[in-house]
């Protein structure tokens, strides 16, 4: 079978890969594009550790095929920092704990991050609702919830 050859735009930068007609956008990030920050916790949606967003709406990779990806804005765990500078939400993740094994924590990150440019003051429910299609088998979601809490008061402080 030919391979599909599919242009997209990855954390704002042009790309361009080849991809089976079957083949998940979490195979080609982790595969051939070489960005692995996305896990692969259940391969049928249940988790979110594979959360990405597309045209800015949250999306698990792992449903997603690669061949979708035509025309579109992905954004990843790896564009969420500008260059050595962490975003908010992962500074106040490490300095609150609110992580422990890792692999959730790409995807609990990217979709607090779609949270709070839709609602830079979320209620602690609209949190817990946003992140409800994350799963943590690690943690209590507590200090998750209060790192977004924070997270958000801090930039809504910083923006006036």
């Amino acid at each position: 079978m030919a391979k599909l050859h599919v242009s997209t735009t990855i954390n704002g930068e042009p790309q361009e890969f080849l991809c089976d007609a079957e083949q998940s956008m979490l195979d080609v990030l982790r595969g051939p594009l070489g960005l692995t920050g996305s896990k692969e916790g259940c391969g049928s949606g249940d988790c979110g550790a594979c959360t990405i967003t597309v045209n800015g709406r949250i999306v698990c990779s792992c449903l997603m095929l690669a061949a979708e990806a035509e025309g579109q804005e992905i954004g990843t765990i790896e564009g969420m920092a500008k260059g050595e500078t962490l975003h908010p939400l992962q500074q106040k993740f490490l300095e609150q704990a609110a992580l422990q094994c890792g692999i959730c924590t790409p995807g609990v990150l990217m979709a607090a991050k779609s949270l709070l440019e839709r609602n830079p003051n979320p209620t602690e429910h609209d949190v817990r609702f946003w992140l409800a299609g994350n799963l943590c088998r690690c943690t209590g979601y507590d200090k998750i919830i209060r790192a977004v809490m924070d997270t958000a008061a801090d930039m809504r402080g910083a923006a006036r």
